[in-house]
């Protein structure tokens, strides 16, 4: 369905971390420096059209995007979380190359979201003349406010990006280059803009209670082992070995698919009976891992290999250092992977 506004009641907190979107040129230097809020005001006056009302609040100094961290996602959560009850909704304005590992960190840091946090970027700095940043953070700002009966209309931690607005923890960015530098493969843009905004109101997740909190307990004693033709037992021996490791993103073929070598099964067999988690994610963008379903993952299965199903890779990071950071069994925590939490995977 489509919503035309922000609610004129509508109050906003936009949070500047960094990023391409909020820097402009310094009229004394010519230099990218950071934006405040006259410069979003000077640069985009169409917002005092939305009929909402925003206060900014910005990183002092900007984070490069490269150097975003779980530390500031706890930041971000805490931020948030102490200026609940003031706001509507959330704008944070954010360098695009690890967006979706602060959204989906978020997102599991987040228990009973019933206000819109969204996430946006630029590909061009907001004051160049062909910029995405301007319909990127008007339209971010018209969703943010935007309420149907007094509620919400995304009580969602998403990514808004070139017309679309995705579950953050379902979207990758796949593009350097082009303004539409995010897609979400595995599930369907819950808005989409237009002449109207278009809301896939069945996909939106509505909060299960009244009570928000936050948890940002976070664990990142994690490695990544991605799979490749000709890899050799030092190199797996090396990253199955990291100290005080407590779980591997094994990142294999198709649908989890793996070689089948005795050397490499044994090498994981002994980890997963140590009591580290092997978690299996497709190197594919798209699909499902489905262990079983060929003789090269029926072995993974058997040895207690995990289940990644298709979550993004962003989406497993994130997860597995929050719930390693709940401190629960292994067995529980390998359980909560394959199980949907926050709507970051398709249940089975």
């Amino acid at each position: 369905m489509s919503f035309p506004r922000a609610s004129d009641s509508a109050k906003l907190l936009i949070i500047y971390t960094g990023g391409t979107i909020g820097m402009v040129y310094d009229d004394a230097t010519g230099v990218l420096i950071p934006m405040g809020f006259k410069e979003i005001k000077y640069h985009i006056p169409e917002i005092a059209r939305l009929g909402c009302e925003f206060d900014m609040h910005a990183f002092n100094p900007p984070i490069d995007s490269s150097n975003m961290s779980p530390d500031i996602w706890i930041q971000l959560a805490q931020l948030i979380h102490g200026h609940y009850h003031n706001y509507d909704g959330f704008v944070i304005l954010h360098g695009s190359d690890t967006m979706a590992f602060t959204a989906s960190a978020l997102s599991f840091m987040f228990e009973n979201l019933s206000k819109p946090v969204i996430l946006t970027g630029s590909q061009l700095p907001i004051g160049e003349i062909r910029t995405d940043a301007k319909e990127n953070i008007i339209t971010t700002m018209e969703i943010a406010g935007a309420k149907k009966n007094g509620e919400a209309m995304v009580p969602e931690v998403c990514i808004y990006f070139d017309y679309y607005l995705f579950r953050g923890n379902r979207t990758k960015k796949n593009n350097t280059e082009k303004f539409d530098a995010f897609y979400s493969l595995n599930f369907p843009p819950l808005a989409e803009a237009g002449i109207d905004i278009q809301y896939n109101d069945a996909n939106i997740i509505k909060p299960a209670a009244p009570s928000f909190s936050i948890n940002t307990k976070l664990n990142t004693d994690i490695a990544v082992l991605k799979l490749f033709p000709g890899i050799a037992i030092n190199t797996v021996e090396a990253v199955l070995h990291t100290p005080r490791l407590k779980a591997v993103i094994m990142e294999t073929f198709g649908n989890g698919n793996a070689i089948t070598a005795p050397w490499f099964i044994n090498c994981l067999r002994k980890v997963i009976d140590d009591g580290i988690i092997v978690l299996d994610r497709t190197q594919c963008d798209g699909g499902s891992v489905e262990l079983g379903r060929y003789e090269t993952s029926a072995y993974l299965k058997a040895i207690g290999v995990t289940n990644g199903n298709d979550m993004t890779f962003e989406a497993a990071v994130t997860k597995l250092m929050w719930l390693l950071g709940q401190g629960y069994p292994v067995e529980k925590t390998r359980i909560l992977l394959e199980t949907p939490l926050r709507g970051e995977l398709t249940e089975k």
